[in-house]
């Protein structure tokens, strides 16, 4: 008897039941078998050995697939376990998971110290044995064999998991001589795993939970070929220099302080004028755009975000209620913005002639991020949206999400972002419980966001589950300059809080409707916006942005008063920069001002002050010669013109 297999250039071939995924990649071709890590059936990742016993769509993966890596990674995993238990035989194993980059494993050494100077004992012994080429053979157990192997191991936290699994879904893997409870899958052999590197040592909770006993989490990364190691270290390395964290404090735009609170900013002179310029630049474009810029409130009314629905849906991740004189008055730190420009568009009849209505706020928010989920800025408690709401008719609706692409594309444009896909987040068919509204609306909100993707020909992704419990979204994911992907921009499509809100508007029928709902924000939160674009340029921002675009440089005291002038004339027209007259050699001063990544210096000494000229350096290039200052200032206006 035959299976009936579809390949992904939509032809159809026929193999004998209980074909492995092996065998079908044997038959495309010797090349692709070689590489071959795991097979994708009908949606789900399988082992190569395991057999196809009934017709089914299938892709063969390899490293070039996230899910290939995503298997190379876990069997890594597996491979980390056996040269721990090899070398330190009393180990307990917790979980050890594929993540983004790499994987990990939790450990328990009985008190046994673990550190950073351990991890290259671990190293030689995975490299060791991944020569052995040994298989990963999955075998199925019942509960009762699965809690008796482990319990005669002595191993709690397997015999924990086991415990919360259903009987006749267990599986065992086993590579050389180590076996782990495991649902897998794995690629054929320990023989792929070419280039080995532990990156650190953390602690971690069993299970997340702080009550339970603290584990030794093992981080790793591994390769199918050595060179791709010597990349990503290299790469490791120049994101270790670009960090938005270290930046931000040798550049003097941000700084955190205990006393103000974990997760909460704070903006110093220099990060203020980056800021105030990006908002500049996007209110242009708003309203260029036609958009109306409203304020509202840093908190509201509880109710408020009862009615919205985050209360309920976000609650947990909110701060505390504030409680007033008045018994049974409650107010909340602002989480979203939505709900205030709900009331706004509720101030006064709305007829089909006014719409759309398209309100813009740079409004703060603030939610309660767990304080191990901080992270600079791309992960605070407080932070400023480029938020803003289109009120539109359903027939609308396309046109606007259109428009909001622009705005989107016209952002990133200007600011070098030219690497990215947008990712269609839909709902979970399987978890619908954690949406509001109908399946009709969220079925014509998510028709909607991907035929106004096609019609700009977006490259796109779809991925279930990433939606807004109101609705689907259309979430920009950004490949900065070391080809890591960000989340920034996102547009969504709602139709459900103006129900929730009763907003209305007076049709060409003469009779009520309910408006739909675009929420936007190009940037996403400003403060992870130009986290992502600190190392994206790594500090080098662009001329329109830079908090301080030139630097004058008098070699001695002797030309303070003549770079003083050239100064202040710099100062009335406009261009933001500093006069460094300190009792310092002009090396150390220009050094300085590279360190600070300041795009122009102006270097005056007796030539420059007698001939009212300047001698131009510019950053990171050298010596540019020596012009008059006006003709400066001319090529200066012509570079720096932010984009419109």
């Amino acid at each position: 008897m035959n299976v009936k297999i579809s390949l992904p250039d939509g032809s159809v071939r026929e193999y004998p039941q209980g074909v492995k995924g092996s065998e079908i990649a044997s038959s495309i071709s010797e090349g692709l078998a070689r590489v071959a890590l795991a097979i994708e059936v009908n949606g789900e990742v399988w082992d190569l050995a395991r057999p196809i016993t009934t017709d089914a769509s299938i892709k063969i993966l390899t490293w070039n697939d996230k899910s290939g890596k995503t298997t190379f990674w876990h069997s890594s995993a597996h491979l980390l376990a056996e040269a721990l238990e090899a070398l330190y035989p009393d180990v307990k194993f917790g979980i050890g998971p594929a993540i983004e980059n790499g994987f990990y494993y939790d450990i328990d050494l009985n008190g046994k110290p673990f550190g950073d100077d351990d991890l290259a004992a671990v190293e030689a012994k995975m490299k060791e044995l991944a020569k052995r080429d040994s298989q990963y053979v999955r075998s199925d157990v019942t509960k009762a064999e699965a809690l008796k192997y482990f319990n005669e191991k002595g191993d709690p936290y397997k015999i924990e998991l086991i415990s919360g699994l259903d009987d006749g879904k267990i599986t065992f893997y086993k590579q050389g001589d180590f076996t782990d409870l495991c649902k897998g899958p794995h690629i054929p052999h320990t023989g792929f795993i070419k280039a080995v590197k532990l990156t650190s040592v953390a602690g971690a909770y069993w299970r997340g939970d702080e009550k339970n006993k603290m584990l030794t989490r093992i981080y790793g990364i591994t390769f199918p070929k050595q060179k791709e190691l010597e990349e990503y270290i290299h790469l490791i390395e120049e994101a270790k220099k670009r960090d938005h964290r270290k930046l931000g404090k040798e550049l003097e735009l941000f700084a955190f302080s205990e006393r103000v609170g974990m997760g909460l900013p704070l903006w110093l002179p220099k990060g203020t004028i980056l800021r105030e310029r990006l908002e500049q630049f996007m209110r242009k474009a708003q309203i260029k755009a036609g958009y109306d810029p409203v304020v509202t409130p840093h908190i509201g009314s509880k109710q408020l975000y009862v009615t919205s629905g985050h209360y309920e849906k976000y609650g947990k991740d909110s701060f505390k209620p504030i409680h007033t004189p008045d018994e049974g008055e409650e107010f909340l730190l602002k989480p979203m913005n939505c709900p205030h420009h709900c009331e706004i568009y509720r101030t006064k009849p709305r007829s089909y002639r006014d719409l759309p209505i398209r309100l813009a706020e740079f409004g703060t928010v603030y939610r309660y991020e767990q304080s191990g989920e901080l992270h600079g800025l791309t992960r605070v408690r407080g932070f400023t949206q480029d938020d803003a709401h289109i009120f539109c008719r359903p027939d609308q609706v396309k046109e606007e999400f259109l428009k909001v692409i622009d705005l989107v594309l016209h952002v990133f444009n200007s600011l070098g972002f030219e690497n990215f896909t947008a990712q269609v987040s839909l709902r979970d068919p399987e978890n619908k419980q954690k949406y509001i509204g109908e399946d009709s609306a969220w079925e014509k909100a998510e028709a909607a966001i991907q035929e106004a993707a096609d019609e700009k020909g977006l490259k796109t992704v779809a991925v279930k589950g990433e939606a807004a419990f109101y609705g689907p979204k259309l979430d920009f994911m950004v490949k900065d300059a070391l080809g890591r992907s960000w989340q920034l921009g996102t547009i969504q499509v709602d139709y459900q809080l103006p129900q929730r809100f009763e907003l209305e508007y007076v049709g060409s029928d003469n009779q009520k409707h309910t408006p739909v709902m675009i929420h936007r924000a190009p940037f996403g939160s400003l403060e992870r916006f130009i986290a992502v674009l600190i190392e994206h340029c790594a500090g080098n921002f662009p001329l329109w942005l830079a908090p301080d675009q030139i630097a004058v440089l008098p070699i001695s005291e002797r030309f303070n008063d003549y770079a003083k002038l050239v100064y202040d004339k710099l100062k009335e027209q406009d261009i933001r920069g500093l006069l460094d007259d300190r009792d310092e050699k002009i090396g150390r001063k220009i050094r300085d001002a590279e360190t600070k990544k300041i795009p122009y210096m102006l270097i005056v000494g007796e030539k420059e002050s007698s001939e009212n000229l300047v001698a131009l350096r510019k950053h990171g290039q050298g010596d540019q010669g020596s012009l008059p200052l006006d003709e400066f200032v001319n090529r200066f206006r012509i570079e720096c013109s932010a984009p419109i």
